[in-house]
């Protein structure tokens, strides 16, 4: 059965980065996870939604069992720019100053026909969050942002976390990576980020 949120891939949405191929899927050590990664001058690389991430979320901030991803990553140089992928509003902002936290963080909103969705972009620059009022209208193709680095970004390499929800946040936050016992709840509350962005990876 088709549901309405399968449908809207149906839609076509504005691209949240400037990369113009499928994005490589690197495999993941599950003692380093990521680790391996480097800061790069081009956008070199995504990581995949509902990737087990063991070893990787290492501050007290994930409870030592938090390691399935419920967004995409892509990882790019600091200050590259982040687009609204449809038009919408401000919804919320705000920096998430924790070790190994979002950092800056806008969330939008938007109305995809007859209901609502909620977009996370994670690991922004402090400059993001300048002259932003909730409310705020935004357009498809229209600058958020630019990445951060690892003094305002949580402390990761470069990347933009992109996460949806379906449900309206209570803060500018959702929790990125879940607990294994908690997936099938947290994947119907989170999906996936293909459905607006495309395939992204290979």
């Amino acid at each position: 059965m088709t549901t309405k949120f399968q449908l809207l891939n149906l839609h076509k949405f504005h691209p949240i980065m400037r990369y113009s191929e499928l994005l490589p899927l690197p495999r993941i050590s599950l003692e380093s996870g990521y680790s391996r990664f480097q800061e790069t001058d081009v956008i070199s690389g995504a990581g995949g939604y509902l990737e087990f991430r063991r070893g990787m979320y290492t501050s007290e901030l994930f409870g030592g069992e938090r390691i399935v991803h419920m967004g995409i990553d892509i990882w790019a140089p600091a200050h590259e720019p982040v687009f609204a992928f449809a038009d919408g509003r401000i919804w919320g902002f705000r920096d998430n100053n924790n070790a190994l936290d979002y950092g800056p963080t806008i969330i939008t909103e938007h109305k995809l026909g007859t209901y609502k969705m909620y977009a996370l972009y994670g690991h922004l620059s402090r400059k993001s969050l300048e002259g932003l009022k909730a409310g705020m209208p935004v357009s498809a193709g229209q600058r958020l942002g630019w990445l951060g680095d690892k003094t305002e970004n949580g402390g990761w390499i470069p990347h933009l976390h992109f996460q949806l929800s379906r449900e309206e946040p209570e803060l500018p936050d959702m929790p990125g990576v879940v607990a294994p016992q908690d997936l099938e709840a947290a994947a119907a509350r989170y999906p996936d980020p293909r459905m607006v962005l495309g395939p992204v990876y290979v």
